[in-house]
């Protein structure tokens, strides 16, 4: 149950580092606006994956902390 979200976290933080380095050294090459979009979409997932990380699933018990 610990792993399934720690798994999804870290695929989300993955794909947050690959938008930032992708837009900033790749994709800036070719289209500014483009890579400030993804940089800004890349901001935006931390939070979403510490929500992600922290939401509790339907086997998980309150009293097994």
């Amino acid at each position: 149950m610990y792993a399934r979200r720690r798994r999804r976290y870290l695929v989300l933080m993955a794909c947050c580092l690959v938008l930032f380095v992708g837009g900033g050294a790749v994709v800036r090459l070719w289209s500014v606006p483009l890579a400030v979009a993804l940089c800004a979409l890349a901001a935006v997932l931390p939070p979403i994956a510490t929500i992600v990380a922290n939401r509790r699933e339907r086997d998980d018990r309150w009293w097994d902390e």
